[in-house]
């Protein structure tokens, strides 16, 4: 299946073309894969699994497996 790899496409967007975006990429994602690296909560809330990336200490990057579920309970709390 072809796939799509984005840095930050949603950055420079308002909340409503962000769920514009989103919109596009749900009707994209039934032949299309996507990864992509997002700063935004409703971009993240959107996603069927969530990565993320943590600096604890200087130098050392560590990944983080996040429970969309929880993440979105954290973010309407």
């Amino acid at each position: 299946a072809p796939f799509c790899l984005m840095d930050e496409v949603d950055a420079p967007l308002d909340d409503s073309n962000t769920e514009r975006f989103c919109q596009l990429v749900r009707v994209m994602s039934e032949k299309t894969q996507f990864l992509f690296v997002s700063h935004n909560k409703i971009t993240m809330e959107m996603s069927q699994q969530l990565i993320g990336v943590t600096m604890q200490e200087s130098g050392v990057s560590r990944i983080v497996d996040v429970d969309i579920d929880e993440a979105i309970r954290m973010h309407a709390a």
